[in-house]
């Protein structure tokens, strides 16, 4: 097991560089596990994160960092409590879960960052992923490798937020503070969700899944992104194939989630007034 619980010798700035630059020369195995055995400390205490929301871009050498230590590693078999695993990554310490409810059966694995005033219920957060303040994740929902999720957000029962590992230049999920996601509502391929958007539960959202504005006279249809403040459903459209025409799942933005300084009570106006259900 290469994973390190104390500081690394490396800095962040020899990190990054050997990553960007050092991987074009070939190095040693152990030298490449060194690097990339560092860069997952950071990742897993916060210093580092796979996207830079102030640049708004990923940060690529934290992501080759997580894919070369994989290649490098063998599995090795793990105890914790009263479970086995054998695998190349340990689950987090409770040092590095300070101020973080965790309920029985919830699974945050080394690598990722989860800030104090989470609640996990019994959930998996895999490596790479960041899940702000206040936010939480319910029962049998899913944060996948290098998913960014904001404070504040509420991720319903079997939520599936899908990761984004490889290649490295690819944007991961990205859930913005204060919105809320539906049950079993499913998040995948780098699709971005805005501000305090509300997504009804069975919401499919791929890179490819039709997102259809609804609110004004004529519709309006995009890709990848639901802006903020949106309240979504799920819809469907019509496709054409060579056996004839059906319906494929869409996504429906029927209203606006009222700007309010009670953001429960917007919330809770948001879901009746559109009967969207959760």
């Amino acid at each position: 097991m290469n994973v390190l619980r104390d500081r690394p010798k490396l800095d962040v700035k020899a990190v990054e560089a050997f990553f960007n630059e050092g991987l074009k020369h070939s190095p040693d195995r152990e030298t490449t596990l060194a690097h990339a055995a560092a860069a997952l400390w950071y990742l897993d205490q916060g210093e580092i994160r796979v996207w830079d929301p102030k640049k708004d871009e990923v940060n690529t050498s934290s992501k080759l960092a997580i894919i070369e230590f994989f290649r490098a590693s063998g599995a090795v078999s793990l105890d914790s409590g009263c479970f086995e695993y054998f695998d190349k990554l340990p689950p987090k310490s409770r040092d590095s879960l300070k101020g973080v409810r965790t309920v029985p059966g919830a699974i945050a694995r080394y690598g990722s960052f989860i800030e104090p005033g989470v609640v996990l219920m019994p959930s998996f957060v895999n490596i790479g992923a960041y899940v702000g303040k206040g936010t939480m994740v319910d029962t049998w929902a899913t944060v996948g490798s290098c998913a960014q999720i904001g404070c504040d957000v509420h991720l319903s029962g079997g939520v599936g937020i899908g990761g984004v590992l490889e290649p490295a230049q690819a944007k991961p999920v990205i859930v913005e503070d204060g919105a809320f996601l539906g049950s079993r509502a499913i998040v995948v391929e780098g699709v971005r969700i805005g501000k305090r958007a509300v997504l009804g539960a069975g919401v499919i959202l791929t890179a490819s899944t039709k997102i259809v504005d609804v609110r004004g006279g004529e519709t309006k249809v995009t890709t990848g992104y639901i802006p903020e403040n949106c309240v979504v459903i799920p819809g469907a459209v019509p496709k054409s194939f060579p056996s004839g025409e059906f319906q494929v799942p869409c996504a429906l933005i029927i209203g606006t989630r009222s700007a309010s300084t009670d953001l429960k009570t917007s919330l809770n106006d948001a879901l009746r007034d559109h009967q969207v259900a959760v």
